[in-house]
């Protein structure tokens, strides 16, 4: 069935900023995960940091995400908080409630939309491996029912903020299916890019299941390689796009680093900024951490020994107190460098402790199981994952293992510089913002793993020959401000400007 529906063009941006103040403005975040109701990876921790801050500086906020069955079992006392509703996706009508926490509405306030059928499942993508087949169908019925209820939420001027390729689906439908009821035409969009890797490939016939007018198929706006493109959508309807440092912006512009959408990204010109992600340091700080040993800071590095004598101690490592402990928090898959660590036999030739903390593909786990069964008295993998772990991992850690392929902005090399566990990193994305190489940390430039062995070569090479060097060092890399309040000023800037563009006078 073809749809008929108009489709509005882009807004250009407005060259000024208004002087609209922070709560005159709300924002709603769009997002798959958040945490700590549902986390794969960086996204939920970093849609939750800046929500949480705008909250706390007065930006009346609300997340949208959808009600999995794992949030249902972890969060029981869920309560309803819309009667249920129905949401017309292409030619048929789909039952909607929304639920959200107990208590008192809170800043910012999660609300999570049901649909058994699309999310009572056991997994969020996907399950064994393989994503869910009607993906596109799951979020963008999320997208519309968000959008169908957001008239409701505020009477001050809303900024939509969508998060990656399930969200990006919410700026093509208010500007196409919501297109022309002046509450939606007043409000903005704006899309953060975490991760371009992962854009969201369908057949076209797609669009009529979502209620989208087929013209959209067209390389102008959602065509990619004769394939529907999610991520692309998003971007050419939004007023504004961010990604989440500002290397990588430059990058995503780029034809080694656009992951194919390179020239999308050079279109949308002064609508596309790079902002860096940040931490929650009230959680990631030391001297104030009950998961850790012993408490430290920069002003007292004494308890940091004590960490790393219990990690070695939890992992059954030899308790060696100069031996360098170098550690590796993240998921094993191919962007994170796994090929490069085992390459060469790089593990075993190094004199060092290695503990690697994360699940993924299950190539990269046996083989790192496998050298870790070789080498027990130095290498250990630890498969099940938690937070209280990487927090010991971190402060006991010397070392933190960074050789990303590609990485958008990282979380984890903040968090370790916080805790005095130097990065040995690849200069790319959020890492090269974040980094300072030989001040803060190691840092190596070609994908390979006699670059990377060079920079562990560098690094381990200090911290034996030169304790007190390296404990300056530490000192400097605990200073670094990672936290949210630059980034959340360059967000409501971009705010402002995405809603000028649809001010009444505008």
């Amino acid at each position: 069935m073809t749809q008929t529906s108009t489709v509005a063009k882009p807004t250009r941006p407005m060259q000024v900023t208004t002087g609209r103040r922070a709560e005159d403005l709300a924002v709603v975040h769009l997002v798959a995960e958040y945490w700590p109701y549902a986390r794969t990876g960086g996204l939920a921790e970093a849609v939750r940091g800046i929500a949480t801050f705008q909250a706390a500086s007065g930006t009346p906020v609300t997340v949208f995400m959808p009600l999995y069955r794992s949030v249902r079992e972890a969060f029981p006392d869920l309560e309803p908080a819309k009667e249920s509703f129905f949401v017309q996706m292409g030619s048929r009508l789909e039952e909607a409630r929304i639920f959200q926490a107990p208590g008192p509405r809170q800043n910012p306030r999660i609300l999570f939309i049901e649909h058994d059928g699309f999310f009572d499942r056991r997994g969020i993508y996907g399950e064994n491996g393989s994503d869910y087949k009607d993906n596109a169908l799951r979020f963008g019925f999320y997208n519309l029912a968000a959008l169908q209820v957001l008239p409701e939420l505020s009477d001050v001027p809303v900024v939509v903020h969508a998060h990656d390729w399930h969200a990006a689906l919410a700026p093509a439908f208010l500007r196409t299916k919501f297109a022309g009821r002046e509450t939606y035409d007043r409000m903005a969009a704006v899309i953060s890019v975490h991760n371009a890797g992962y854009q969201g490939h369908y057949d076209a016939d797609i669009l009529d299941e979502l209620g989208l007018p087929r013209e959209l198929f067209n390389w102008r706006w959602m065509e990619f390689h004769k394939r529907l493109n999610l991520l692309k959508g998003g971007l050419v309807f939004s007023d504004y796009a961010t990604t989440v440092s500002p290397t990588h912006a430059y990058e995503l512009r780029t034809q080694a680093g656009g992951f194919g959408l390179h020239g999308t990204f050079l279109e949308l010109q002064d609508r596309f900024v790079g902002i860096r992600n940040g931490i929650d340091l009230d959680v990631w700080d030391p001297a104030n951490d009950l998961e850790i040993a012993a408490p430290y800071s920069k002003f007292d590095l004494t308890g940091k020994v004590a960490c790393k004598q219990a990690l070695q101690i939890e992992y059954g490592l030899p308790t060696y107190a100069r031996m360098p402990l170098i550690g590796m928090t993240a998921r094993l898959v191919g962007q994170k460098g796994l090929d490069l660590l085992l390459d060469d036999d790089l593990l075993a030739r190094t004199d060092a402790q290695f503990i690697f903390l994360g699940e993924g593909e299950p190539r990269y786990e046996a083989a790192l199981r496998a050298i870790a069964d070789r080498y027990p008295d130095r290498i250990v993998l630890d498969t099940a994952f938690s937070e209280p772990k990487e927090h010991r991992l971190l402060a006991g850690a010397d070392l933190l293992l960074m050789p990303s392929l590609y990485e958008p902005c990282g979380l984890t090399q903040m968090r370790a510089q916080r805790y005095g566990a130097l990065p040995v990193a690849r200069r790319v994305g959020g890492l090269a913002d974040t980094i300072e190489d030989q001040v803060t940390g190691f840092l190596f430039d070609d994908y390979t793993s006699e670059d990377l062995s060079v920079a562990i070569g560098r690094a381990t090479g200090l911290y034996s020959s030169q304790p007190e060097a390296w404990a300056e060092h530490m000192v400097e890399a605990m200073s670094r401000d990672f936290g949210w309040a630059g980034s959340a000023h360059r967000y409501l800037d971009v705010y402002r400007r995405a809603l000028a563009a649809h001010a009444p006078d505008a």
